[in-house]
């Protein structure tokens, strides 16, 4: 058996009909496997990827198996793994996984060690934790990376940032910029499974109630659209005046956080920044306030402001519920330890559009493997984004128009006026 540091390997059948589950769902990525089974465009490749390990990543991980990968997985968040999943890929589909649902942060930090020491010519991350502890605490490995792939915007950041101050050493695919990627993925599919967590957590009735959200990005407009349809009233705040003006005419009322904090029931973190709550805000939440987060890292909240705040903290007063009490008796509930709360009290995105995202995630990787590519964070080629564009609309049975020879010579031309 591969090695693997997973929770039970006798929680493999459950795993196994809930990756087979997910991958009905997945036509596009099922397409790209049997042509990789055929193909075998990653033979002898060490791959490393630190992903989170669900039902729909195994369908991701098999995919590149298939094309001849040697892969070790990791988790890329400690509370994001569905540890059935992770049984069943070691087991039933000899995929080394070393990923544990709650693992601490020095047991996380041994896995991506792991993941280094497996010497990846090609690794893929969704955080970017693991090309970055690469190139902070293993320079030498750098030399034999190929390239890498990036599904966060909160990695996309970090990479960016890399590449501006001259610290970024290998070429990067922003996976997550890519159309196929965040119209879908981080718009339908965190607007419903950040809800799905939220609702799971703490059975909240979300009708009437004054829902803030932190955000407006993709992700954020995913959710902000979802609450408004369930009868929220949504609150937008933003940093960026554009997007303000959206949400705004969007129908959705925007304001500072200094506002939003007094009159909130519910508030959601989906801005890949640090601190978006913190003290001065925490100080004037109503009692019963909920607090979640929804964007890659527990930093967007500042939980150290509110364990130094409270008078009293009662963990799990229901699943995936914290109570911190103030001094002046006011109760705030922090959900899911500021994590992911999708993937942390849910199951994460569902797996119709995951499928996309992976399958570019996949594309990218062969794309990755056959080009040199200069150092850099590199957009997805458009012929993988329209190849993925056209594959699911033909699995959905929809057919669209292709223009006419006259047509394309209009477009071409510039001669034609009113």
């Amino acid at each position: 058996m591969v090695k693997h540091h997973i929770k039970d390997l006798g929680l493999a059948g459950e795993g196994k009909k809930r990756i087979e589950w997910a991958d009905n769902d997945m036509p596009v990525l099922k397409a790209i496997r049997q042509r990789f089974e055929k193909d075998q465009p990653l033979a002898g490749k060490k791959m490393s990827a630190c992903l989170h390990v669900t039902a729909e990543t195994a369908n991701l991980a098999r995919t590149l198996k298939a094309g001849g990968a040697e892969l070790v997985l990791v988790a890329s968040n400690p509370l994001s793994t569905q540890d059935d999943v992770a049984a069943s890929l070691v087991k039933d589909y000899d995929i080394s996984v070393f990923a544990i649902n709650g693992e601490d942060h020095d047991t996380y930090y041994d896995h991506i060690k792991t993941a280094i020491e497996h010497d990846p010519v090609v690794t893929m991350d969704d955080g970017a934790d693991l090309v970055s502890t690469m190139h902070a605490s293993y320079p030498d490995k750098l030399a034999r990376i190929a390239g890498s792939m990036e599904e966060t915007t909160t990695g996309i950041i970090r990479l960016r940032a890399m590449h501006k101050d001259g610290a970024l050493k290998i070429p990067v695919f922003a996976v997550n910029d890519a159309k196929t990627k965040y119209l879908f993925d981080n718009r339908y599919g965190t607007g419903q499974s950040t809800v799905d967590g939220i609702i799971r957590a703490t059975d909240f009735l979300i009708a009437g109630k004054r829902v803030v959200v932190a955000g407006y990005g993709w992700c954020g407009k995913g959710f902000a659209m979802r609450m408004k349809g369930m009868g929220a009233n949504v609150i937008v705040t933003e940093i960026d005046a554009i997007k303000a003006l959206e949400a705004a005419m969007d129908g959705f009322l925007v304001m500072p956080m200094s506002e939003a904090a007094k009159i909130g029931d519910l508030f959601v973190t989906i801005t890949g920044d640090i601190h978006v709550l913190r003290r001065e805000f925490f100080e004037v939440m109503k009692d019963g306030a909920l607090i979640a987060n929804s964007g890659h890292f527990n930093v967007e909240i500042n939980i150290d402001d509110l364990e130094a705040m409270a008078e009293e903290k009662r963990l799990q007063v229901r699943n995936y519920v914290d109570e911190y009490i103030m001094p002046d008796g006011r109760r705030l509930y922090l959900l899911a330890e500021g994590r992911l709360i999708n993937l942390a009290a849910a199951e994460g995105h569902p797996a119709s559009v995951m499928d996309m995202s992976f399958a570019t995630q996949a594309l990218t990787t062969e794309y990755m493997v056959s080009h040199k590519l200069p150092v850099g964070v590199h957009d997805v080629p458009e012929e993988i984004e329209q190849w993925i564009a056209t594959t699911k609309l033909d699995s959905m049975a929809i057919r669209i128009d292709t223009l006419t020879e006259e047509q394309k010579k209009y477009l071409a031309s510039w001669e034609m006026g009113t």
